[in-house]
């Protein structure tokens, strides 16, 4: 019979168990980048890991994110299980080669003959007051580049469920993982029942319109939507999850449902993510659209100092304004 649980965790106390209980099940898992051992990461999402497991389990490397991934590669071809730490989102792009030349490509350039199980976290987008080249939202990057992989949960519920489900991918995972919400908290059931990798959810109920959010843009939309209730308008909120693959039938089934749309997205609009998923919805729900689909992003800037973040960062008001736009019928 299994026991069931109920403790209440931050979205990095939950990736942190995560992590605990995946290098618990399986010795072939392994969790090194910068000082993540016994620092325990900047944000403390490796924390206790060394002390449990060892240095040879989880251990620092030297600040060289190239060389951190092309090691994991040669790991995760020689029957390990990887996961390694992109200290912040702006500082993987060393790592980007590796990514795209390696990674992405290896079970395609092998006949399938050689897969990479392995996870590359990525902490990332803004909300923190970071500095430059640590507050990048670099999704797209990663989602455009075929083999890959990119999943990037916003509850602490589906960053454990994720990275476990990323863990035990026989593919390379891009886990992103939304700075803002590493102290959000919840009460989380143990077993864990969520869905995998590829799978979008509706978070709250609407009949006049659909936001689509992930990562750190969900909560926006969740108040966006408990605004509009109050004044009348009924909002469905779809949680992506995962941005490749990416759940068109739970995605098109909710706009569907409610004729208009509105992406919310942190990152640059200007081919990014939230345009292919207008693209994408676009071509398969056109009959059913009452409106054109709308888009509330970042602006198409370098990420602005600490200051001006708030104005760069999609907010309330922004996605409400979006919902305005959408072509209402006059009473």
């Amino acid at each position: 019979m299994t026991t069931v649980a109920h403790h209440k965790l931050s979205l990095a106390q939950a990736l942190n168990r995560a992590l605990r209980d995946a290098m618990a099940e399986d010795p072939t898992v392994v969790m090194f980048g910068e000082d993540v051992g016994a620092l325990g990461g900047v944000f403390r999402i490796t924390d206790g890991l060394t002390a449990e497991f060892g240095e040879d389990r989880c251990f620092d490397t030297p600040l060289a994110e190239s060389g951190i991934v092309g090691m994991a590669v040669g790991m995760a071809m020689n029957g390990m299980r990887p996961v390694v730490e992109m200290q912040f989102d702006a500082f993987a792009y060393p790592a980007f080669e590796q990514i795209v030349s390696h990674v992405a490509k290896m079970r395609n350039r092998t006949r399938g003959r050689v897969a990479l199980p392995m996870v590359i976290r990525v902490p990332y987008a803004g909300g923190i007051g970071g500095v430059e080249h640590h507050c990048d939202s670099s999704e797209a990057y990663y989602a455009h580049t075929p083999g890959l992989q990119v999943v990037a949960p916003a509850t602490p519920a589906d960053g454990y469920a994720l990275l476990r489900a990323a863990i035990a991918d026989p593919d390379p995972v891009i886990f992103l993982e939304p700075k803002k919400l590493y102290w959000s908290k919840e009460e989380i059931e143990f077993p864990v029942r969520a869905p995998g990798i590829g799978t979008a959810v509706v978070r709250r109920a609407g009949t006049d319109a659909t936001l689509i959010a992930y990562g750190p843009t969900v909560p926006v939309a969740l108040e966006a939507a408990e605004v509009a209730a109050q004044e009348g308008r009924s909002l469905q909120v779809v949680d992506l999850r995962s941005i490749v693959p990416f759940d068109d039938e739970t995605v098109c089934a909710a706009v569907r449902s409610t004729g208009r749309a509105v992406v919310v997205a942190e990152s640059s609009g200007f081919a990014g993510v939230s345009a292919e998923i207008v693209a994408r919805v676009t071509e398969r729900c056109f009959a059913a659209l009452a409106a054109p689909i709308r888009r509330v992003t970042g602006f198409d800037i370098p990420y602005p100092p600490p200051k001006l973040e708030h104005f760069q960062l999609p907010g309330v008001d922004r996605v409400l304004d979006a919902v305005d736009d959408l072509q209402w019928e006059e009473s």
